[in-house]
């Protein structure tokens, strides 16, 4: 993105700043779809507003991933697209969260989460591979969670006559 010219001790200056989400790009790849895939990869990316080629990035990563943990999924929610065990409707950052919880004993976050070992082993193997993206959804849980709390507190002390 280039921003306008601004003008700096009588020098103007123009600005260009590099968009965060294309740092990873480092190769164009050029790939032959058939012609019912690129009519539903762009019928796809219309509904979730997106550029084709940004959808087909997507795709790629998160199918790459999913080789590499094949317990993990991706899902689509009002906070954003997340990874979440399979079959179980849990994200990877609340599994982190209760390990945390339980000091990194496995078998005791299974046991409050009522899942098979397997699923929260699954989940630290993700999040050792994943951890700063782990690590900011569940700094985002907090801050809605610590926002929501400032909330209704305030909700409660106007009430109270």
């Amino acid at each position: 993105m280039i921003l306008p010219a601004r003008t700096v001790s009588g020098h103007r200056r123009i600005v260009v700043l590099r968009r965060s989400t294309m740092g990873y790009m480092s190769q164009p790849l050029s790939i032959r779809l058939s012609d019912a895939t690129l009519h539903r990869l762009g019928a796809r990316a219309s509904r979730a507003h997106l550029p084709p080629r940004t959808l087909a990035q997507r795709y790629v990563e998160e199918g790459l991933r999913m080789d590499d943990h094949p317990l993990v999924r991706f899902a689509e929610g009002p906070a954003g697209r997340r990874a979440r065990l399979t079959g179980t409707g849990k994200d990877v950052w609340e599994i982190i969260t209760v390990l945390r919880d339980n000091d990194g004993d496995l078998p005791a976050a299974a046991g409050y989460l009522e899942l098979p070992l397997g699923l929260v082993q699954a989940a630290a193997a993700y999040y050792g591979a994943y951890t700063g993206e782990i690590d900011q959804w569940i700094e985002l849980n907090e801050q809605d969670t610590a926002q929501a709390h400032a909330a209704f507190t305030a909700g409660q002390a106007a009430v109270r006559p």
